[in-house]
């Protein structure tokens, strides 16, 4: 299977369409593509400063998170729920709900629960908490672009409660980024939830020494009758995010992650 970025009749394509429009009114590539390397060397070496925003601290390397960091995590996210997600079981809402809501904690630009809320059809909401007011301010254009209806929601997760009538709850490169009591609160809660019927999809990099706690999350997952899994997705990036990431000399062949899932 190939990670692609749209198909016949797809959102997504507008989508990306928009996206080179609204970050190339202002920047030009060979700026951008600058501003991905950089932007790159920040996951890799100083992952422990993403949570205080240092990742967005500019035009260029917001234009670059956006351009780049958004269609690959909307690629993973995408793949991953169709080999997941049961087709003969897809969500539904919650007993007294009329429609899906699915939370996207720390939802970045929006991608991950816009790319769940895309598979589930259209009365399908998406409530997303998000630290950063320009990541904030993006996952509201991006799930707008994209014809998911949202609630995005400037907080602390730290101080976050899940609605007890979610459909399903995405965290995709977020709980890596959270201090350990409110990881382990968390956990906790999601096991709950699931109990209620809730799913939930946890999306983290492929490299273990970034995230120690991941074994104990993967073994409370696995033991709730869930799954953990490593992905390797062919990829195919069209248009600026593919010139982006030759220029930037990142060479992306293919689309990596982890995920744990818990299904109903």
């Amino acid at each position: 299977m190939t990670a692609v970025i749209a198909e016949p009749g797809d959102a997504a394509g507008a989508w990306f369409d928009a996206l080179e429009a609204r970050y190339l009114a202002d920047l030009r590539p060979v700026e951008v593509a600058r501003a991905l390397r950089a932007l790159s060397s920040a996951y890799v070496e100083r992952r422990g400063r993403l949570s205080h925003g240092a990742a967005l601290d500019g035009a260029g390397k917001r234009a670059a998170f956006a351009l780049f960091y958004g269609p690959l995590h909307f690629l993973l996210v995408r793949a991953i729920l169709r080999e997941v997600e049961p087709r003969e079981n897809p969500p539904r809402p919650q007993v007294g709900a009329s429609e899906n809501l699915l939370v996207d904690l720390g939802c970045g630009t929006g991608v991950a629960g816009a790319a769940w809320a895309l598979s589930c059809g259209p009365a399908t909401r998406v409530l997303g908490i998000e630290r950063h007011p320009w990541a904030a301010d993006e996952a509201r254009w991006t799930c707008r672009t994209l014809g998911v209806a949202a609630d995005i929601r400037c907080g602390d997760l730290a101080r976050v409660r899940l609605p007890p009538r979610a459909t399903g709850i995405v965290a995709a490169y977020t709980v890596n980024e959270l201090p350990p009591d409110t990881r382990e609160r968390l956990l906790r809660e999601l096991l709950a939830a699931r109990v209620r019927g809730t799913r939930m999809l946890v999306i983290e990099p492929i490299a273990k020494s970034h995230a120690p706690w991941w074994p104990s999350w993967a073994e409370a997952v696995v033991a709730a009758g869930g799954r953990e899994d490593t992905w390797r997705f062919p990829l195919d990036l069209p248009g600026i995010t593919g010139r982006l990431d030759r220029a930037a000399g990142l060479d992306h062949r293919e689309v990596t992650g982890r995920s744990l899932y818990l299904g109903e």
